[in-house]
């Protein structure tokens, strides 16, 4: 979970979003119970008493919502609010009823209520049951734990689930220390799904199986495009292209051996995987890193804790330069400088030049940036983030801005 400190209008609430590599693994996998601290408990009652002004609801936000399949936590939002990223604002925690806020499912209710010129959200548990709560039964019954996939996610998950668990983004040397695939069987040029191959590593990233346990996966990639800073030129890293998973099957190894003279000598053997899966056929010199350990991503939309001035560095999957509504972009901050998952930010339109016509002395006129939409981050990396755009009135392209929503 991510807690933004002594920051009310950042309090976040988690919602369960997607699980790294769960489609391609098909496993299922349960709610966690997140617990809540007691810093977290006396910052949502801070944010219950405050609420936000009535001028920051949407014209049409109803009193009650109840939340329905399909719904995205950015959507809900911006039901309520003219500037979804302020829902942790809006949010007011009844901890008396509702004992871990983490999850919103369908079927619950969402109740808005105005006092003093302020307004704030509560929910009601779903009367179906739904929703797990702490609260224990002793009547016997049936007790069972929804998966997480029921739980509503922040985003249209089949937006970014791509990004969290293929593309990767690595540093200079990331590609070039992995193991390679150094040959195919029968000679093979082309590796496709089903099909046996040989690799190599180096030093730390040899590749070598352990013993009791279960084969280890790797994930397979190929051109590492350098990513760089639009301002600076800087190179902040290389997006790897992921094209397929192989399991390994023998560890590297050597082996000792005569020659026709007689000569003892040394032979590498290399290791030998297994294609599993294939986006595309796969070559002799691609590269393989250990596939992650699956991960939940939890985030909610908030403004970020600091300020920002961001670029575009990059549209993923892109023969061109502009971005459209639900596109993925790269831009140029990450972990290093404090960007999280969740954070909004707004996108700016450069103002154009133009010649002053009106002034005799035609001088040059620069016209101010324009907000165009609103982006999401949803993957951070050491000096690169991935974020899905929101809102766009115009087409995004590389170079442009991205500040604070406010």
């Amino acid at each position: 979970m991510i807690v933004n400190s002594g920051i009310a209008s950042q309090v976040t609430f988690t919602v369960v979003s997607v699980l790294t590599g769960s489609l391609l693994s098909g496993n299922a996998v349960y709610a966690q119970n997140f617990p809540i601290t007691v810093q977290q408990r006396a910052t949502a009652a801070q944010v219950a008493q405050a609420g936000v002004p009535l001028s920051e609801l949407a014209p049409n936000a109803p009193d009650n919502y109840t939340v329905e399949w399909g719904d995205t936590l950015w959507a809900i939002s911006g039901i309520f609010l003219k500037s979804p990223w302020r829902w942790p604002e809006l949010w007011g925690m009844n901890l008396n009823d509702i004992k871990n806020p983490h999850l919103i499912y369908p079927g619950q209710k969402l109740s808005l209520e105005k006092k003093d010129g302020r307004a704030t959200l509560r929910m009601t548990p779903s009367i179906t049951d739904d929703a797990p709560t702490d609260t224990v039964r002793l009547s016997p019954r049936t007790r069972y734990e929804p998966l997480a996939s029921s739980a509503i996610p922040t985003l249209r998950s089949h937006l970014i689930e791509p990004f969290l668990a293929e593309p990767i983004i690595v540093d200079e040397n990331g590609l070039k220390l992995a193991p390679r695939i150094v040959a195919a069987q029968d000679n093979r040029v082309l590796l496709t799904r089903g099909d046996r191959a040989y690799a190599r590593g180096q030093g730390d990233a040899a590749l070598i199986d352990e013993p009791d346990k279960l084969q280890k996966a790797y994930r397979v990639f190929r051109n590492a495009t350098p990513l760089k800073d639009p301002v600076t030129a800087e190179v902040l890293g290389y997006e790897a292209q992921y094209i397929g998973k192989a399991l390994l099957i023998r560890s590297e190894s050597t082996q000792q051996s005569s020659d026709k003279d007689g000569k003892l000598r040394t032979d590498i053997v290399p290791a030998t995987i297994d294609i599993v899966l294939a986006k595309e056929e796969m070559r002799v010199g691609d590269r393989l890193l250990p596939e992650p350990a699956q991960q939940l991503l939890n985030y909610v939309p908030h403004a970020p804790r600091s300020k920002v001035d961001a670029r575009i560095v990059s549209v993923y999957g892109s023969a061109v330069v502009n971005a459209a509504q639900n596109q993925v972009v790269v831009i140029n901050l990450g972990t290093r400088d404090g960007i999280e998952n969740g954070d909004v930010m707004a996108i700016l339109k450069a103002g154009s030049r133009l010649i002053d016509k009106t002034d005799e002395a035609r001088p040059e006129l620069k016209l101010p940036d324009e907000r165009n939409g609103l982006l999401m981050v949803f993957r951070t990396f050491d000096k690169l983030s991935y974020g899905l755009v929101l809102d766009i009135t115009d087409g995004v392209k590389v170079g442009d801005r991205l500040v604070n929503p406010r």
